[in-house]
């Protein structure tokens, strides 16, 4: 051991040595850019290989959905198709208010035009079997034919309420969970993801809360990845939501993508206003809970309150009278009146027999 310390303690090996490390340095460097390849290139590479995966993950999901087909195969569809349903009962908002409810495709339109056209006559039929034979409420003729019409009537436009209210519920499934995916986008983009990627990600985080608006992004990833133009996919999601905020949201989207702005700083304002938007609807349903109450309060609260508040003096009262019924009655001079059914009493208070003398 000491005589290789003593070898390179010699300056012939410590030049040797530093001679040794600096060709390798000089070797390196020459050969470190052919070794390393090209960053950008690969990186471009695996982007592309992402979205590839991403729109065949697309593609199988839209393919495997049964409600996205281009025909219906149903048999009511096929009855609507041959009645030509959608001609004789044509609505054009239809289609917006079925999105906005979560029915695609041809399916559910085929179902709502023939509920549209059979809901009519059950409900009239409902209202006849009530009013003739099984609860007669001595309503006139002209009544009870007035009562069908008003079945017909409710059974005609029961599709629309049944869903406009389904599309309302799901709004509001929407809302509860729109600010902290916008959150969680955010995170992604500013971590570097590409905003296709983000929707993706956050579609999967996002499912267990809102299962709704998971599909939302879902498919907001695979138009991103078919239409020719991105700013499209962005208005379709703003159009099947139906909500202002989205709608704000989108739209700052599409800025972004065609004037080249950052995507951080629009999300970022954009999730802080739908927290506020959030918190305000929140402190308008707290600020009218009190006006709500008041019903509630007077038919169910009150009565309850005034049977705690009353019934124990009602009570003692109701004692107090029987005990005073209870009670011999004074006369005018003061001596008890002792009458009873069996006589009647003599000055000095004794009752005295009174006998029938035959």
């Amino acid at each position: 051991m000491y005589d290789i310390v003593l070898s390179l303690m010699n300056p012939e090996a410590l030049a040797s040595i530093l001679v040794a490390v600096a060709v390798f340095g000089t070797a390196l460097t020459v050969f470190m850019p052919y070794l390393q390849g090209n960053r950008l290139e690969t990186r471009l590479k695996s982007v592309s290989m992402q979205r590839e995966k991403l729109r065949k993950q697309s593609r199988a999901a839209l393919e495997s959905r049964k409600g996205l087909r281009r025909k219906d195969d149903s048999k009511i569809g096929e009855i609507s198709s041959k009645l030509n349903l959608a001609k004789a009962l044509e609505d054009p908002n239809l289609q917006d208010l079925l999105n906005k409810a979560g029915m695609r495709g041809p399916g559910p339109v085929s179902v709502f035009y023939f509920a549209r056209m059979t809901m009519p006559f059950i409900g009239a039929l409902l209202v006849f079997l009530y009013v003739f034979f099984v609860n007669d409420l001595g309503l006139s003729p002209m009544m009870k034919y007035g009562s069908l019409m008003f079945g017909a009537a409710a059974g005609f436009y029961a599709p629309n309420i049944y869903v406009s209210n389904l599309a309302a519920k799901r709004q509001k499934s929407l809302m509860r969970a729109f600010p902290d995916a916008l959150d969680m986008l955010l995170i992604c983009v500013e971590a570097g993801m590409s905003i296709e990627l983000g929707f993706h990600k956050v579609s999967q985080e996002i499912g267990s809360a809102s299962p709704e608006l998971a599909e939302e992004f879902a498919l907001t990833v695979a138009e991103l990845s078919y239409l020719p133009e991105r700013r499209q996919a962005y208005e379709n999601l703003a159009k099947r939501t139906g909500h202002e905020g989205v709608k704000a949201v989108c739209m700052a989207l599409g800025q972004a993508e065609r004037y080249g702005t950052p995507l951080g700083d629009a999300l970022r304002i954009m999730a802080k206003e739908n927290r506020e938007m959030r918190m305000a609807e929140a402190e308008k349903k707290a600020a009218a809970l009190p006006a709500k109450l008041t019903v509630p309060m007077i038919l169910f609260f009150l009565p309850v309150l005034f049977l705690v508040v009353l019934g124990p003096a009602y009570i003692k009262f109701q004692k107090m009278q029987k005990k005073s019924d209870s009670l011999p009655a004074l006369t005018q001079d003061g001596t008890n009146d002792r009458r009873s059914d069996a006589g009647h009493l003599s000055e000095d208070g004794y009752p005295v027999e009174v006998r029938i003398l035959a």
